[in-house]
């Protein structure tokens, strides 16, 4: 095994040890619980009939594992928010705030290493996050509400569709890529201000405010011309693989941005490191 791998190795083995990593595991079991609970209700029944069936699909083959297992994951919106910004806010503060970072950097290894190898981490735990809520989403509401097509609705994007069991599956699987390729943002925002001279807290703190500022902003009227421009408006776009025709180039536009984003994020977050002094 190459020496980057057993880096790459050490660093997950670090992340994956603190137990906070995985409160968002937990929260999301519980989130899962609670909607499967909530659509056994006659009147929450009620209103998705009348949705999927406006929509010209039949209630009993729609109302099926797949869809609830989607409406989960559009509801931990905010939960992975807010997991994401404190695994990315932690990676890199919280070693500088219990003294392990000056010892790190003892070793023959660069700063921009160093730090390219947490940020990786921090890109697999994004992935990793979103796949245990996708999967485990899709487990438990197929085994309660067996299989079946996927009845998708985005209010927002003017989305709703209907596909077959197959159909269905292969969306919702490229829904959870994109989706987790869209909150790669907030994670490479959270490193960004954990490379910066501040508590891990307050690197979580920041990258929330950053995107609660760009979400008011992105829904206000006044800045309707310029929406394509904020973060928002781009990380939304993986809804669109829930249209009947997917606008491929839309979507390669927006992610090309976000990506670009991102890139941006983790110069300033190394320069930022860089220039600090970790001898006094």
């Amino acid at each position: 095994m190459s020496l980057l791998a057993l880096q790459l190795r050490g660093e997950l083995r670090k992340l994956f040890a603190r137990k906070r990593t995985y409160i968002g595991f937990g929260a999301y079991m519980i989130l899962e619980i609670l909607v499967l609970c909530l659509f056994q209700l006659k009147k929450v029944q009620a209103s998705w009939k009348q949705l999927i069936e406006r929509a010209g699909g039949g209630f009993e083959h729609y109302f099926s594992g797949t869809t609830l297992a989607l409406i989960v994951v559009m509801a931990t919106f905010l939960l992975t928010m807010l997991y994401l910004a404190l695994i990315g806010g932690d990676v890199v503060a919280k070693e500088v705030e219990e003294g392990t970072m000056r010892m790190a950097l003892c070793r023959p290894i660069s700063r921009v290493r160093l730090l390219l190898l947490k940020y990786a981490a921090c890109v697999i735990y994004n992935f990793v996050l979103v796949a245990f809520v996708g999967s485990t989403a899709l487990l438990t509401c197929t085994l309660r509400e067996g299989t079946g097509g996927l009845f998708a609705m985005a209010p927002e994007q003017n989305i709703v569709a209907l596909f077959d069991t197959q159909e269905g599956l292969v969306r919702y699987g490229g829904a959870l890529f994109f989706y987790a390729l869209s909150f790669l943002s907030i994670t490479t925002l959270a490193f960004m201000f954990s490379c910066f001279n501040m508590k891990p807290a307050a690197a979580t703190i920041v990258t929330l405010s950053a995107f609660i500022i760009d979400w008011i902003f992105y829904h206000l009227p006044y800045f309707s011309s310029i929406k394509e421009y904020f973060l928002t408006h781009n990380m939304t776009t993986w809804v669109h693989i829930f249209l009947q025709r997917v606008p491929w180039m839309t979507m390669a536009e927006d992610y090309a941005y976000l990506l670009a984003m991102d890139a941006t994020f983790v110069i300033i977050g190394v320069v930022a490191f860089q220039v600090r002094d970790f001898k006094s």
